[in-house]
């Protein structure tokens, strides 16, 4: 990643067993509070697409349109590639919410992009995987959220079957299922999210963006998604 230096000492602030430090994961998390992309409803909880229910909604795409928000969050993405990611030679988003966020820090690292659909297209070239790559190449996945982990490995697998080497998956925020972290364990896929579930939730009791008495709900949420109820 000879195209890219850390633009300030701040963002170069991994800890040494390649995790990202409480105060990154809490500024990030306050950043993407403040840009209205997760909202928090223990009361009133949301409905995903499984049908579980959720206290927290997570939108990204939401910090695409605000600027100074977007650029800091591009920042922190791209130190993070630069610090644990530096044998990457080519960035993939995973589509669609991690097209713009792979596109964004590919241009700042200076490094080729490919971005990867769910499943090949059923016309044209019938590809899974768009853009110029070279096989072998090592290949940096972009995502902007991860829940179990699922679609995001799907988009390695489709990688690996390409013959590019994932050295790893990088998301903006992740809900640290212990579902997920198993799954890309066994796939052998270091990820990293530069803010997580625990570090949002402390940061919104502690400035009463939700009452202290909803945290243990909260937590035991992240515990069993799949059962929780109110």
């Amino acid at each position: 990643m000879d195209g890219y230096k850390a633009e300030s000492a701040y963002f170069a602030t991994l800890s040494p067993d390649n995790t990202m430090k409480n105060s990154n994961k809490t500024v990030v998390a306050e950043k993407l509070l403040q840009a209205a992309a997760i909202r928090l409803s223990p009361d009133k909880p949301f409905t995903w697409a499984s049908g579980w229910k959720s206290p927290i909604y997570c939108d990204n795409r939401t910090v695409l349109g605000q600027p100074y928000i977007r650029e800091f969050i591009k920042s922190e993405m791209c130190s993070v590639a630069f610090e644990s990611f530096a044998d990457a030679e080519l960035i993939a988003g995973v589509a669609t919410a991690g097209i713009a966020w792979g596109a964004l820090a590919a241009d700042q690292l200076k490094l080729p992009f490919v971005y990867v659909r769910p499943k090949p297209k059923e016309h044209g070239m019938g590809n899974q995987i768009e853009g110029s790559f070279q096989p072998g190449a090592k290949v940096l996945v972009i995502e902007d959220l991860v829940s179990t982990g699922g679609s995001s490995l799907k988009a390695v697998e489709a990688l690996q079957r390409a013959g590019l080497e994932v050295v790893g998956l990088l998301a903006i925020f992740t809900y640290s299922f212990a579902v997920a972290e198993q799954a890309f364990a066994k796939a052998n896929i270091p990820f990293m999210a530069l803010t997580d579930y625990p570090a949002l939730i402390e940061l919104a009791v502690a400035n009463g963006i939700v009452p202290a008495k909803d945290y243990d709900l909260l937590q035991a949420w992240r515990q069993s998604p799949d059962t929780w109820a109110q």
